[in-house]
């Protein structure tokens, strides 16, 4: 397949691209990003993204837009070799967080697509019925889609979707989701308008891990609470703090991970990670998921704010879910399921190597920092809602005008022993009553109530002594 062919067909499948007037003349410059706040407190400044030309719907086009983004690759020169492989090229230009954010131009999924809202209760199981009459019944667990839903829906956020998956099997046992701002508004779970933030870290983390960065290794550092600057990157006698990689991703500290990226990785090395994790490529789901998209510039500064979480990197709740799974299944991807096989049982597939079960068990602890020192310490511990033995990732950034609030959690529990994975988003306005982490963790806690524990066989008792 010619590169031509890929990017159109690339194109012409993705709804993000359509439904987001990707294919719509935008100016041709872009301010840089000054006010993206992180769950760390702190400020930062991401790279600029050139944003989409006027004649961005022609392949040609499509093919340079992406070629700037990855830092200036020629169409028939070095993007060729990038979009040989999956991901490593985005299918369509990557919009301007700072002066494009996509979730201003997001449209209702289409009920022909909306398997859930087609989807009727017979018995406990949901099942949509087609035409010819065929039935499909859903993986959904319709107790839990309604406790969270109700959850959003009583706390009236403005946009919210919490997802919840068995990993080991990619079973999707709830696509909860409800906005106060846009009451028509469905398929949050599968659209790719959020800004990744932190969670982009998991990404960044498994890149560092790859590169022999232990998650004991101490970087010092200094400043970074407001926003981090070039001089940021380079050691100083200034730095007058010191904390582990595992703790960076427990405390979300940005400066940690702009550092570490800019001493031990590059571009190339971030993009295949990303597109391990797969961003920039398209993921197999009955209802149509918008493709995660991510844009790992070249230039030094842009990487190491893309590292800590700065980038211009979109997600969707059910592509964060899968993230975690990641780490839940010893480091194998397992793509979601929505619709119970007809013959047997789901059985946990093989799944496609992501990271190692060395990186991934790596990936797991430093995941476990953020519950029990880091940014969902205090959720977790809060009393008669706790979850026992779980891990996960915050992530939190801000649109200034107007003002828009995401925030972020994904994770699993028991870490031992996954049975659920979960992801949880918000996006509040100035007043807000919750946020991601909280969803997140009554996901997993109302996840575990209904996904209970195997029963453990014990031996039978000895005959020994009986006459």
């Amino acid at each position: 397949m010619t590169i031509r062919r890929r990017l159109l067909s690339a194109a012409a499948l993705f709804p993000l691209a359509l439904l987001l007037g990707a294919n719509e003349p935008q100016p041709g410059a872009t301010a840089p990003v000054t006010g993206a706040l992180a769950d760390s407190g702190t400020e930062g400044v991401g790279p600029a993204i050139a944003e989409t030309p006027a004649d961005a719907g022609t392949p040609e086009s499509l093919a340079t837009a992406s070629a700037a983004v990855l830092g200036g690759a020629s169409p028939d020169g070095g993007l060729a070799a990038l979009a040989a492989e999956p991901g490593l090229v985005p299918p369509v230009p990557v919009p301007s967080r700072e002066s494009a954010p996509p979730i201003a131009k997001l449209q209702p999924l289409p009920r022909a697509a909306d398997l859930l809202a087609r989807a009727k209760l017979e018995g406990e199981r949901l099942v949509v019925k087609e035409k010819n009459g065929h039935k499909q019944v859903l993986t959904i667990d319709p107790v839990l889609q309604t406790q969270l839903t109700n959850i959003m829906r009583d706390y009236a956020v403005p946009y919210g979707a919490a997802v919840v998956l068995e990993p080991s099997t990619g079973r999707v046992l709830a696509l909860a989701e409800h906005s106060a701002a846009r009451p028509e508004m469905r398929g949050l779970p599968v659209r790719a308008v959020f800004p990744a933030a932190s969670i982009f870290k998991i990404v960044t983390g498994s890149a560092l891990l790859e590169a022999g960065v232990p998650p004991s290794v101490e970087e010092c550092f200094h400043g970074g609470k407001r926003r981090l600057s070039e001089k940021h990157l380079e050691d100083s006698e200034r730095d007058g703090a010191c904390i582990s990689l595992a703790l960076a991703m427990g405390k979300s500290a940005n400066v940690v991970f702009a550092k570490l990226t800019h001493k031990h990785l590059n571009a190339d090395v971030l993009r295949r990670m990303a597109a391990r994790f797969r961003f920039n490529r398209e993921i197999a789901f009955p209802v149509p998921m918008d493709v995660s998209l991510a844009a790992i510039p070249e230039e030094p500064f842009g990487l190491a704010n893309t590292g800590a979480g700065f980038g211009d990197v979109y997600l969707s709740p059910l592509h964060g879910a899968l993230m975690a799974s990641v780490a839940a299944n010893d480091g194998r991807w397992v793509d979601p399921v929505l619709v119970e096989p007809e013959s047997g049982p789901l059985l946990p597939p093989e799944g496609e190597p992501v990271l190692t079960p060395e990186a991934a068990k790596d990936l797991t602890a430093m995941l476990e920092e953020t519950v029990t020192h880091g940014t969902a310490r205090g959720v977790f511990r809060e009393r008669a809602f706790r979850v026992d033995d779980a891990v996960g990732k915050t992530g939190t950034l801000a649109d200034r005008n107007p003002f828009r609030d995401y925030s972020w959690f994904v994770g699993f529990a028991p870490k031992d022993n996954p049975r659920v994975v979960v992801a949880a988003v918000i996006v509040n306005d100035p007043k807000w009553r919750i946020r991601g982490a909280w969803l997140g963790r009554e996901a997993l806690r109302l996840g575990l109530q209904r996904v209970p524990a195997p029963v453990e066989m014990t031996a039978p008792a000895s005959a020994a002594g009986k006459h």
